[in-house]
Protein backbone atom coordinates (compact mmCIF):
# COMPACT_ATOMS: atom_id res chain seq x y z
CA UNK A 1 0.00 0.00 0.00
CA UNK A 2 1.41 3.39 -0.91
CA UNK A 3 1.95 6.10 1.68
CA UNK A 4 -1.11 8.27 2.13
CA UNK A 5 -3.56 5.58 1.04
CA UNK A 6 -6.43 5.21 3.48
CA UNK A 7 -6.56 1.68 4.78
CA UNK A 8 -9.81 -0.18 4.17
CA UNK A 9 -11.94 -0.99 7.15
CA UNK A 10 -11.94 -4.55 8.39
CA UNK A 11 -14.11 -7.06 6.55
CA UNK A 12 -16.27 -7.63 9.62
CA UNK A 13 -19.96 -6.94 9.19
CA UNK A 14 -20.79 -3.24 9.11
CA UNK A 15 -23.53 -1.64 11.14
CA UNK A 16 -25.40 -0.83 7.92
CA UNK A 17 -25.19 -4.45 6.76
CA UNK A 18 -26.24 -5.65 10.19
CA UNK A 19 -29.27 -3.39 10.20
CA UNK A 20 -30.22 -4.35 6.66
CA UNK A 21 -29.83 -8.03 7.36
CA UNK A 22 -31.63 -8.08 10.70
CA UNK A 23 -34.36 -5.51 10.17
CA UNK A 24 -37.05 -8.18 9.78
CA UNK A 25 -35.90 -10.04 12.86
CA UNK A 26 -35.80 -6.86 14.90
CA UNK A 27 -39.24 -5.84 13.72
CA UNK A 28 -40.69 -9.22 14.63
CA UNK A 29 -39.28 -9.06 18.12
CA UNK A 30 -36.95 -12.01 17.53
CA UNK A 31 -34.06 -9.83 18.72
CA UNK A 32 -34.72 -7.90 21.92
CA UNK A 33 -32.93 -4.94 23.49
CA UNK A 34 -32.61 -3.07 20.18
CA UNK A 35 -35.16 -0.32 19.39
CA UNK A 36 -37.19 -1.23 16.33
CA UNK A 37 -37.69 2.40 15.38
CA UNK A 38 -33.91 2.92 15.32
CA UNK A 39 -33.44 0.21 12.71
CA UNK A 40 -36.38 1.35 10.61
CA UNK A 41 -35.62 5.06 10.57
CA UNK A 42 -31.83 5.32 10.71
CA UNK A 43 -31.51 5.69 6.93
CA UNK A 44 -33.59 8.87 7.09
CA UNK A 45 -31.42 10.60 9.69
CA UNK A 46 -29.20 13.48 8.56
CA UNK A 47 -26.62 14.88 10.96
CA UNK A 48 -25.43 18.39 10.11
CA UNK A 49 -21.84 18.81 11.27
CA UNK A 50 -20.38 22.34 11.25
CA UNK A 51 -16.74 23.27 11.61
CA UNK A 52 -13.83 25.21 10.11
CA UNK A 53 -12.66 24.23 6.61
CA UNK A 54 -9.59 22.39 7.92
CA UNK A 55 -11.74 19.86 9.84
CA UNK A 56 -15.23 19.97 8.25
CA UNK A 57 -14.07 18.00 5.24
CA UNK A 58 -16.65 16.34 2.93
CA UNK A 59 -14.52 13.21 2.46
CA UNK A 60 -14.77 12.52 6.20
CA UNK A 61 -18.56 12.88 6.12
CA UNK A 62 -18.75 10.58 3.10
CA UNK A 63 -16.86 7.84 4.92
CA UNK A 64 -19.01 8.26 8.03
CA UNK A 65 -22.15 7.95 5.92
CA UNK A 66 -20.87 4.73 4.36
CA UNK A 67 -19.92 3.22 7.70
CA UNK A 68 -22.87 4.28 9.85
CA UNK A 69 -25.90 3.94 7.60
CA UNK A 70 -27.24 7.45 8.15
CA UNK A 71 -26.17 10.66 6.43
CA UNK A 72 -23.55 13.07 7.74
CA UNK A 73 -23.27 16.43 6.00
CA UNK A 74 -20.35 18.79 6.56
CA UNK A 75 -20.85 22.56 6.70
CA UNK A 76 -17.58 24.52 6.61
CA UNK A 77 -17.33 28.15 7.73
CA UNK A 78 -14.42 30.39 8.63
CA UNK A 79 -14.02 30.98 12.35
CA UNK A 80 -15.87 34.27 12.85
CA UNK A 81 -18.84 33.09 10.78
CA UNK A 82 -18.78 29.77 12.61
CA UNK A 83 -19.13 31.41 16.01
CA UNK A 84 -22.01 33.53 14.74
CA UNK A 85 -23.74 30.37 13.50
CA UNK A 86 -23.34 28.71 16.88
CA UNK A 87 -24.88 31.69 18.66
CA UNK A 88 -27.68 32.57 16.25
CA UNK A 89 -28.41 29.46 14.15
CA UNK A 90 -27.62 26.50 16.38
CA UNK A 91 -30.96 24.87 15.55
CA UNK A 92 -29.69 24.37 11.98
CA UNK A 93 -26.63 22.50 13.27
CA UNK A 94 -26.59 19.13 15.02
CA UNK A 95 -22.96 18.85 16.07
CA UNK A 96 -19.82 20.86 15.56
CA UNK A 97 -16.06 21.12 15.87
CA UNK A 98 -15.81 23.70 18.65
CA UNK A 99 -12.53 25.25 19.69
CA UNK A 100 -11.66 25.49 23.36
CA UNK A 101 -11.81 29.26 22.93
CA UNK A 102 -15.35 29.28 21.55
CA UNK A 103 -16.55 27.16 24.47
CA UNK A 104 -16.12 30.29 26.57
CA UNK A 105 -18.75 32.03 24.42
CA UNK A 106 -21.16 29.07 24.28
CA UNK A 107 -21.27 27.50 27.74
CA UNK A 108 -24.26 28.75 29.71
CA UNK A 109 -26.21 29.97 26.66
CA UNK A 110 -28.25 26.82 26.03
CA UNK A 111 -26.42 26.18 22.78
CA UNK A 112 -24.81 22.87 23.77
CA UNK A 113 -25.79 19.86 25.82
CA UNK A 114 -23.47 17.87 28.03
CA UNK A 115 -22.21 14.51 26.79
CA UNK A 116 -22.22 11.62 29.29
CA UNK A 117 -18.81 9.96 29.39
CA UNK A 118 -20.66 6.65 29.64
CA UNK A 119 -21.59 7.12 25.95
CA UNK A 120 -17.99 7.60 24.83
CA UNK A 121 -15.88 4.53 24.04
CA UNK A 122 -12.43 6.08 23.89
CA UNK A 123 -11.96 8.17 27.03
CA UNK A 124 -9.07 5.96 28.17
CA UNK A 125 -7.40 6.46 24.77
CA UNK A 126 -7.71 10.27 24.96
CA UNK A 127 -4.46 12.10 25.66
CA UNK A 128 -4.04 13.21 29.30
CA UNK A 129 -3.36 16.75 28.16
CA UNK A 130 -7.13 16.98 27.72
CA UNK A 131 -8.42 14.66 30.42
CA UNK A 132 -6.01 15.54 33.27
CA UNK A 133 -4.21 18.70 32.18
CA UNK A 134 -0.88 16.91 32.20
CA UNK A 135 1.61 15.17 29.95
CA UNK A 136 2.18 11.37 29.81
CA UNK A 137 5.23 11.82 32.07
CA UNK A 138 3.11 13.55 34.73
CA UNK A 139 4.26 17.12 34.06
CA UNK A 140 1.48 19.68 34.40
CA UNK A 141 0.47 21.54 31.24
CA UNK A 142 1.09 25.32 31.12
CA UNK A 143 -1.68 27.39 32.64
CA UNK A 144 -1.50 30.42 30.32
CA UNK A 145 -4.61 30.88 28.18
CA UNK A 146 -7.61 28.51 28.14
CA UNK A 147 -6.37 25.02 28.95
CA UNK A 148 -8.53 22.03 27.97
CA UNK A 149 -9.51 21.14 31.53
CA UNK A 150 -10.76 24.68 32.17
CA UNK A 151 -13.76 24.13 29.88
CA UNK A 152 -14.09 20.36 29.49
CA UNK A 153 -15.93 19.06 32.56
CA UNK A 154 -19.58 20.04 32.98
CA UNK A 155 -20.91 20.31 36.52
CA UNK A 156 -24.03 18.29 35.63
CA UNK A 157 -26.08 16.84 32.78
CA UNK A 158 -27.32 20.26 31.68
CA UNK A 159 -23.85 21.27 30.50
CA UNK A 160 -24.41 24.94 31.33
CA UNK A 161 -21.57 25.28 33.83
CA UNK A 162 -18.06 23.86 34.06
CA UNK A 163 -15.91 22.82 36.98
CA UNK A 164 -12.52 24.19 37.96
CA UNK A 165 -10.99 21.20 36.20
CA UNK A 166 -12.31 18.59 38.58
CA UNK A 167 -13.44 15.55 36.54
CA UNK A 168 -17.14 14.68 36.39
CA UNK A 169 -19.25 12.21 34.45
CA UNK A 170 -20.23 14.84 31.85
CA UNK A 171 -18.20 16.83 29.34
CA UNK A 172 -19.02 19.87 27.22
CA UNK A 173 -17.54 18.16 24.17
CA UNK A 174 -15.41 15.18 23.18
CA UNK A 175 -11.71 16.02 22.56
CA UNK A 176 -10.87 15.49 18.90
CA UNK A 177 -8.13 17.62 17.31
CA UNK A 178 -5.14 19.44 18.74
CA UNK A 179 -1.83 21.01 17.75
CA UNK A 180 0.69 23.68 18.61
CA UNK A 181 0.96 26.61 16.21
CA UNK A 182 4.07 28.54 15.31
CA UNK A 183 5.52 30.61 12.47
CA UNK A 184 5.54 29.38 8.89
CA UNK A 185 8.58 30.35 6.84
CA UNK A 186 9.88 30.07 3.30
CA UNK A 187 13.31 28.55 4.02
CA UNK A 188 14.45 29.31 0.49
CA UNK A 189 13.70 33.03 0.94
CA UNK A 190 14.49 33.97 4.56
CA UNK A 191 18.28 33.60 4.08
CA UNK A 192 19.07 32.86 7.76
CA UNK A 193 17.99 30.51 10.57
CA UNK A 194 14.67 31.36 12.23
CA UNK A 195 14.70 30.45 15.93
CA UNK A 196 12.37 32.88 17.73
CA UNK A 197 8.91 34.40 17.57
CA UNK A 198 10.78 37.74 17.57
CA UNK A 199 11.94 37.03 14.01
CA UNK A 200 8.53 37.97 12.60
CA UNK A 201 9.30 41.54 13.75
CA UNK A 202 12.86 41.64 12.36
CA UNK A 203 13.31 44.60 9.98
CA UNK A 204 15.18 42.20 7.70
CA UNK A 205 11.71 40.94 6.68
CA UNK A 206 10.15 44.36 6.29
CA UNK A 207 7.18 44.15 3.94
CA UNK A 208 7.48 40.36 3.85
CA UNK A 209 5.90 39.43 7.20
CA UNK A 210 2.28 38.72 8.11
CA UNK A 211 0.15 37.82 11.12
CA UNK A 212 -3.41 36.60 11.32
CA UNK A 213 -6.21 39.11 11.80
CA UNK A 214 -8.00 37.47 14.71
CA UNK A 215 -8.05 39.45 17.96
CA UNK A 216 -8.22 36.47 20.31
CA UNK A 217 -5.37 34.61 18.59
CA UNK A 218 -3.43 37.33 16.78
CA UNK A 219 -2.69 39.26 19.95
CA UNK A 220 -1.17 36.14 21.52
CA UNK A 221 1.12 35.67 18.51
CA UNK A 222 2.07 39.33 18.88
CA UNK A 223 2.70 38.84 22.59
CA UNK A 224 4.94 35.85 21.91
CA UNK A 225 6.99 38.00 19.53
CA UNK A 226 7.18 41.05 21.79
CA UNK A 227 8.09 39.06 24.88
CA UNK A 228 10.73 37.16 22.91
CA UNK A 229 12.16 40.48 21.70
CA UNK A 230 12.25 41.85 25.23
CA UNK A 231 9.62 44.59 24.82
CA UNK A 232 7.17 43.29 27.45
CA UNK A 233 7.13 40.60 30.12
CA UNK A 234 3.56 39.37 30.56
CA UNK A 235 2.00 37.92 33.67
CA UNK A 236 -0.21 35.71 31.47
CA UNK A 237 -0.11 36.14 27.71
CA UNK A 238 -3.48 34.38 27.54
CA UNK A 239 -5.16 36.78 29.95
CA UNK A 240 -3.57 40.23 29.70
CA UNK A 241 -4.32 43.24 31.84
CA UNK A 242 -5.56 46.42 30.18
CA UNK A 243 -2.13 47.94 30.68
CA UNK A 244 -0.48 45.00 28.91
CA UNK A 245 -3.03 45.19 26.08
CA UNK A 246 -2.41 48.91 25.62
CA UNK A 247 1.36 48.53 25.56
CA UNK A 248 1.10 45.61 23.13
CA UNK A 249 -1.14 47.49 20.71
CA UNK A 250 0.91 50.71 20.91
CA UNK A 251 4.13 48.83 20.13
CA UNK A 252 2.54 46.96 17.26
CA UNK A 253 1.09 50.15 15.78
CA UNK A 254 4.60 51.58 15.66
CA UNK A 255 5.90 48.41 14.00
CA UNK A 256 3.04 48.45 11.51
CA UNK A 257 3.71 52.07 10.59
CA UNK A 258 7.30 51.13 9.75
CA UNK A 259 5.95 48.90 6.95
CA UNK A 260 6.87 45.58 8.56
CA UNK A 261 3.71 43.75 7.55
CA UNK A 262 2.66 42.81 4.05
CA UNK A 263 -0.73 41.56 5.19
CA UNK A 264 -3.05 40.50 7.98
CA UNK A 265 -4.70 37.33 6.81
CA UNK A 266 -8.17 36.18 7.82
CA UNK A 267 -8.54 32.81 6.08
CA UNK A 268 -6.65 29.62 5.43
CA UNK A 269 -6.51 30.28 1.68
CA UNK A 270 -5.11 33.77 2.17
CA UNK A 271 -2.26 32.46 4.31
CA UNK A 272 -1.46 29.76 1.75
CA UNK A 273 -1.45 32.15 -1.20
CA UNK A 274 0.67 34.74 0.58
CA UNK A 275 3.34 32.17 1.34
CA UNK A 276 3.16 30.26 -1.94
CA UNK A 277 3.51 33.45 -3.98
CA UNK A 278 6.54 34.61 -2.00
CA UNK A 279 4.82 37.88 -1.09
CA UNK A 280 5.36 36.78 2.51
CA UNK A 281 8.34 34.78 3.77
CA UNK A 282 7.49 34.62 7.49
CA UNK A 283 4.08 34.65 9.17
CA UNK A 284 1.89 33.10 11.82
CA UNK A 285 0.48 29.99 10.19
CA UNK A 286 -1.51 26.77 10.60
CA UNK A 287 -0.03 23.35 9.96
CA UNK A 288 -2.45 22.42 7.12
CA UNK A 289 -1.64 25.72 5.42
CA UNK A 290 2.04 24.78 5.47
CA UNK A 291 1.05 21.38 4.09
CA UNK A 292 -0.94 23.05 1.32
CA UNK A 293 2.06 25.14 0.28
CA UNK A 294 4.30 22.07 0.26
CA UNK A 295 1.79 20.12 -1.81
CA UNK A 296 2.39 22.71 -4.56
CA UNK A 297 6.07 21.77 -4.57
CA UNK A 298 7.07 24.98 -2.78
CA UNK A 299 9.40 24.87 0.27
CA UNK A 300 7.61 25.83 3.48
CA UNK A 301 8.51 25.05 7.08
CA UNK A 302 6.35 24.99 10.21
CA UNK A 303 9.23 26.33 12.24
CA UNK A 304 9.93 25.17 15.81
CA UNK A 305 10.87 28.15 18.00
CA UNK A 306 12.75 28.32 21.28
CA UNK A 307 9.88 30.03 23.12
CA UNK A 308 7.48 27.20 22.31
CA UNK A 309 4.11 26.84 20.60
CA UNK A 310 0.69 28.42 20.93
CA UNK A 311 -1.53 25.45 21.75
CA UNK A 312 -5.14 24.84 20.83
CA UNK A 313 -7.73 22.11 20.68
CA UNK A 314 -11.16 21.24 19.33
CA UNK A 315 -13.98 19.22 20.78
CA UNK A 316 -16.97 17.61 19.09
CA UNK A 317 -20.02 19.21 20.68
CA UNK A 318 -23.71 18.28 20.53
CA UNK A 319 -26.30 21.02 20.06
CA UNK A 320 -28.95 21.44 22.72
CA UNK A 321 -31.88 20.47 20.47
CA UNK A 322 -30.63 16.93 19.74
CA UNK A 323 -32.80 14.21 21.27
CA UNK A 324 -34.28 10.80 20.59
CA UNK A 325 -33.11 8.91 17.53
CA UNK A 326 -30.97 11.78 16.28
CA UNK A 327 -29.12 11.99 19.59
CA UNK A 328 -28.52 8.24 19.44
CA UNK A 329 -27.07 8.72 15.97
CA UNK A 330 -24.82 11.50 17.27
CA UNK A 331 -23.38 9.15 19.88
CA UNK A 332 -22.71 6.59 17.14
CA UNK A 333 -21.04 9.28 15.05
CA UNK A 334 -19.05 10.60 18.02
CA UNK A 335 -17.50 7.18 18.57
CA UNK A 336 -16.89 6.69 14.86
CA UNK A 337 -15.31 10.16 14.62
CA UNK A 338 -12.75 9.33 17.30
CA UNK A 339 -12.09 5.74 16.23
CA UNK A 340 -9.27 6.52 13.79
CA UNK A 341 -10.39 7.38 10.26
CA UNK A 342 -10.98 11.08 10.88
CA UNK A 343 -7.78 11.26 12.90
CA UNK A 344 -5.78 9.75 10.05
CA UNK A 345 -7.25 12.23 7.59
CA UNK A 346 -6.36 15.29 9.65
CA UNK A 347 -2.97 13.76 10.55
CA UNK A 348 -2.04 13.96 6.88
CA UNK A 349 -2.63 17.71 7.16
CA UNK A 350 -0.33 17.95 10.17
CA UNK A 351 -2.91 17.90 12.99
CA UNK A 352 -3.05 15.46 15.89
CA UNK A 353 -5.97 13.34 16.99
CA UNK A 354 -6.72 13.41 20.71
CA UNK A 355 -6.86 9.58 20.43
CA UNK A 356 -3.56 8.95 18.61
CA UNK A 357 -3.42 5.19 19.10
CA UNK A 358 -6.78 4.82 17.33
CA UNK A 359 -5.25 6.53 14.31
CA UNK A 360 -2.39 4.06 13.98
CA UNK A 361 -4.46 1.38 12.22
CA UNK A 362 -5.51 3.85 9.50
CA UNK A 363 -1.98 4.98 8.65
CA UNK A 364 0.85 3.01 7.13
CA UNK A 365 3.75 2.36 9.53
CA UNK A 366 5.81 4.89 7.58
CA UNK A 367 3.10 7.53 7.94
CA UNK A 368 2.64 6.99 11.66
CA UNK A 369 6.39 7.09 12.25
CA UNK A 370 6.62 10.36 10.33
CA UNK A 371 3.56 12.18 11.67
CA UNK A 372 3.47 11.02 15.29
CA UNK A 373 6.96 9.80 16.14
CA UNK A 374 9.08 12.39 14.36
CA UNK A 375 11.09 9.79 12.46
CA UNK A 376 12.49 10.25 8.94
CA UNK A 377 9.97 9.26 6.28
CA UNK A 378 10.62 5.79 4.88
CA UNK A 379 8.46 6.61 1.85
CA UNK A 380 7.13 9.76 0.23
CA UNK A 381 4.51 11.36 2.49
CA UNK A 382 1.22 12.29 0.86
CA UNK A 383 -1.50 14.77 1.76
CA UNK A 384 -5.05 13.47 2.41
CA UNK A 385 -5.75 14.14 -1.25
CA UNK A 386 -2.78 12.20 -2.61
CA UNK A 387 -0.31 15.00 -3.32
CA UNK A 388 3.33 14.59 -2.30
CA UNK A 389 4.02 16.71 0.78
CA UNK A 390 7.39 15.37 1.82
CA UNK A 391 10.01 13.25 0.14
CA UNK A 392 11.35 10.06 1.69
CA UNK A 393 14.13 10.73 4.17
CA UNK A 394 12.70 13.98 5.56
CA UNK A 395 11.53 14.42 9.16
CA UNK A 396 8.52 16.33 10.38
CA UNK A 397 9.01 19.92 11.52
CA UNK A 398 9.06 19.97 15.32
CA UNK A 399 9.64 16.26 15.82
CA UNK A 400 7.28 13.87 17.59
CA UNK A 401 3.81 14.41 19.04
CA UNK A 402 5.11 15.06 22.55
CA UNK A 403 8.12 17.10 21.44
CA UNK A 404 5.59 19.53 20.00
CA UNK A 405 2.71 19.35 22.46
CA UNK A 406 5.21 19.10 25.29
CA UNK A 407 6.50 22.56 24.36
CA UNK A 408 3.31 24.64 24.50
CA UNK A 409 3.93 28.06 26.02
CA UNK A 410 0.38 29.43 25.96
CA UNK A 411 -3.07 28.25 24.85
CA UNK A 412 -5.49 30.11 22.63
CA UNK A 413 -7.72 32.18 24.84
CA UNK A 414 -10.69 34.45 25.46
CA UNK A 415 -9.36 36.96 27.95
CA UNK A 416 -11.25 38.56 30.82
CA UNK A 417 -10.79 41.81 28.87
CA UNK A 418 -12.07 40.21 25.67
CA UNK A 419 -14.15 43.19 24.51
CA UNK A 420 -11.30 45.57 25.19
CA UNK A 421 -8.88 43.30 23.31
CA UNK A 422 -11.20 43.25 20.30
CA UNK A 423 -11.61 47.04 20.28
CA UNK A 424 -7.90 47.73 20.59
CA UNK A 425 -7.01 45.04 18.02
CA UNK A 426 -9.38 46.59 15.49
CA UNK A 427 -7.74 49.95 16.14
CA UNK A 428 -4.39 48.33 15.39
CA UNK A 429 -5.61 46.73 12.16
CA UNK A 430 -7.19 49.94 10.86
CA UNK A 431 -4.35 52.24 11.99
Amino acid sequence: MTSGTIKPRSKGISRRAFLAGTGTAIGSGAITGFPTIWAQNIKDVVLHHAGPPVTAIPAIAEQATKDLGFTVQMQASENADLLNRFLSQSSAIDCADISLVYMRYLIGRNVLQAIPLSKFKYWDQTIPLFTKGEYPDGRKAPQQGITPTMILYATDASGQKVTDGTPTDFVTGIPTVTNGDTLGIRPDLVSRPITSWADVLDPAFKGKAAIQDNPTIGIIDVAMALEARGDITYGNKGNMTKEEIDKTVKTMMDIKQSGQFRSFWTSFDQSVNLMASGEVVIQSMWSPAVAAVRSRGIPCTFQPLKEGYRGWGYTLGAMKHLDGLKLDCFYEYMNWYTSGFEGSFIARQGYYSAQPENVRKYLTPAEYAYWFEGKPAETDILSPFGKIMEKAGKSRDGGSLWERLGNIAVWNSVMDEDRYVTRRWNEFITS
